[in-house]
């Protein structure tokens, strides 16, 4: 393959692996929702072309994030799948037809929902009692959140309705609540939300359940799984309601696509007036009988699909640019603008990515410019309008030195982005160590941005290995502003409790370039141990799957600096774990060698069985063969149970299957 498309492949990869951490691990997104969704198009582009470059920890095959530390795990019984995206009529038009390729009817009913921008959330309950409240994760396993959920005045603790029931929906934070709370933490010197979603995820991965029962998140319930046998989604809804769950009233029942582009219309009218922040609309083919043979993805169910809105624009004055330093020495260029209302929200500032972005669009302070906030996150300047007057301002001037320390920037060749080398530079040193002690990596409580500031400026901390001497400087703390004994005690434990990490997590944490949550996880596991990471090649770093020749250079690069050696000796002799541990559940591999067939209606959909039967080696089809070693078959089943029977294929049903797999 061509180097230059496997170097593009694989940087679009670090990209979305690293955005989607963000996203849905640290509750921190650095990019909207439009600038991921074309970076993920470019990349099934280049999957489609080049089939030979998917690979298990694509993010085309990937749903969601990790767990995040501190929660125990919960193992979904069946994946909680994402959504396949529509950006366009033309596109919804498009997954139309492939429905009526299975319905053979024009006019297909989809219940339409909004789409409200939130944390997905799974509720089991058993006998009527609430047992268990999990975050969809990374599809597969996520995190028991049970007692933090239980503070959800909209969640019921108890319904009525006895046996196994597990009900799926989104949690999120009303506007008016989110605006209380970043007043509060305005007030308090702590960092904004960016919006309600990310406030609404990070409220439900808070250790303490009375601050989530302060933040008042709410709750729409709109997946059913249990007992009480329901034909559709808009049965599904009725069920719902008359168990208690909070369900959306907004919801509709669209007979054909032409009623479904009305009710987008009429919402992307009513959006900024409703008291939640929405992203768009989702449409559920409704009739469930038709699920398992309209089918699946290894993603995404081929029955619904979201809608995304378009980006709003609004026109306002560019005031000033400025940039900003990042932990690897990366200038980002930031616009202040006149403040406008946009998506809701009120304005002030947006991204301008680099230097050469901003002279493409040739910006001037002063001139007008359209603003959009793709995806509700981060604002972004777009386009200029160019007036009368507009050729009279002056010409913008990338910066030649450090905002921060005043070094002369430098560009890699090849790359757009301005660098700041001095590694001694201030704005780098705490962003390293915010970085170093953030969820994703080390998950120190109470080491956040402000208190990353207030400890550097106070000369308490000056670098990451600066962490671990901590516990030598607790007077110093004590002496500091807001700093209590119970809040060091907590500190200094949190501090203690990360020397045990897995080796994935100290290795996103040391800020190595290009190395997300994912690629960390993934080296972890091929390498085992930090001494033999460092001691490895370029071209063996570049023959793991999911690394690639750019990621390689830069381990080898990043291990080869003096500096970075010293940092890690001294890390270790702190004590810290350079050794990966493997905490996935052993699964016993009982059908290796077997082709499995799924058929007819089960009490769950295919995709479950599918992963249990494909978690102990064996295989699934789409068709009856020869070669199948069984068919599982449930209810109402057709043309393959027949072809079974001609074939002498064993036929098991769902109880026999359960027991098979004991």
């Amino acid at each position: 393959m061509d180097k230059k498309i496997l170097d593009r492949y694989n940087l679009l990869k670090t990209k979305l692996i690293q955005w989607g951490q963000e996203y849905y691990e640290n509750d921190t997104p650095s990019v909207d929702d439009a600038e991921y969704d074309q970076a993920m198009q470019t990349l099934l582009a280049l999957e489609e072309q080049y089939p030979e470059l998917i690979s298990e920890d694509s993010p085309s095959q990937l749903i969601g994030g990790a767990v995040a530390s501190g929660f125990s795990k919960y193992h979904h019984t069946q994946a909680m799948m994402s959504l396949g995206d529509a950006f366009s009529v033309e596109e919804l038009e498009k997954f139309n037809q492939q429905i009526s390729k299975v319905s053979n009817q024009i006019d297909n009913p989809y219940f339409a929902e909004l789409k409200i921008d939130g944390l997905s959330i799974a509720l089991i309950y058993e006998e009527g009692r609430l047992v268990t409240a999990a975050t969809r994760g990374d599809g597969k396993i996520g995190e028991n959140v049970t007692n933090n959920v239980r503070q959800i005045a909209a969640i019921p603790l108890t319904i009525p309705q006895k046996g196994h029931v597990e009900v799926r929906g989104e949690v999120y934070l009303p506007k008016a609540e989110f605006e209380k709370l970043n007043h509060h933490r305005l007030l308090n010197d702590e960092p904004l939300f960016a919006n309600p979603r990310n406030a609404a995820a990070g409220t439900l991965r808070q250790l303490d359940p009375k601050i989530v029962r302060n933040r008042h998140l709410s709750a729409f319930i709109y997946y059913y799984y249990g007992d009480q046998k329901v034909a559709s989604q808009s049965e599904a809804i009725a069920h719902l309601k008359t168990l208690g769950f909070p369900t959306n009233p907004e919801g509709k029942l669209c007979q054909n696509l032409t009623e479904v582009k009305t009710y987008i219309q009429e919402y992307s009218d009513k959006r900024n007036n409703l008291p939640y922040e929405i992203d768009g609309i989702v449409l559920k083919y409704n009739d469930f009988n038709l699920y398992d043979e309209i089918g699946y993805t290894a993603k995404v169910p081929k029955w619904a699909i979201a809608y995304k809105f378009p980006a709003e624009v609004k026109e306002t004055t560019l005031l000033d640019i400025y940039g900003t330093v990042g932990r690897t020495g990366k200038i980002t260029y930031n616009a202040k603008l006149n403040p406008v209302q946009l998506a809701g929200t009120n304005v002030g500032a947006a991204t301008l990515n680099n230097a050469q972005f901003i002279q493409s669009l040739d910006l001037r302070i002063g001139g007008k410019v359209k603003v959009k906030k793709a995806g509700d996150i981060i604002p972004e300047v777009i386009s200029i309008s160019k007036g009368k007057t507009y050729a009279n301002l002056p010409v913008f001037v990338p910066l030649t030195h450090c905002p921060v320390c005043d070094s002369l920037l430098e560009k890699n060749t090849g790359e757009v982005d301005q660098y700041c080398i001095n590694i001694d530079c201030p704005a780098q040193i705490k962003r390293s160590i915010e970085h170093f002690a953030s969820r994703g990596a080390q998950n120190i409580v109470g080491l956040g941005e402000m208190i990353v500031v207030q400890l550097y400026e106070n000369e308490i901390l000056t670098d990451v290995v600066g962490i671990y001497e901590l516990k030598d400087k607790v007077d110093q703390l004590l002496a500091l502003d807001k700093f209590g004994q119970k809040k060091v005690d907590n500190l200094l434990a949190s501090i203690e409790k990360s020397k045990q990490n897995s080796l994935e997590r100290v290795l996103f944490g040391l800020g190595i370039r290009h190395i997300g949550n994912k690629t960390a996880l993934i080296l972890a596991k091929e390498f085992r141990n930090l001494d033999t990471l460092m001691q490895t090649s370029s071209e063996a770093f570049a023959l793991v799957e999911g690394v690639g020749e750019v990621v390689a250079e830069s381990l080898v690069d990043w291990f080869n600096e003096t500096r970075n050696q010293h940092v890690i000796q001294a890390l270790k002799e702190h004590g810290l774990n350079f050794d990966y541990f493997d905490n996935s559940p052993v699964i016993p591999q009982t059908l290796t060698g077997q082709t499995w067939v799924i058929t007819g209606t089960l009490s769950h959909p295919r995709q479950y069985f599918e992963a249990i039967i494909q978690a102990r080696g064996g295989k699934t089809s789409s068709s009856v063969s020869a070669k199948t070693s069984y068919l599982l078959a449930g209810e109402m089943t057709g043309s393959k149970f027949n072809k079974a029977q001609e074939l002498g294929v064993k036929i098991l049903t769902e109880a026999e299957f359960n027991d098979l797999i004991k």
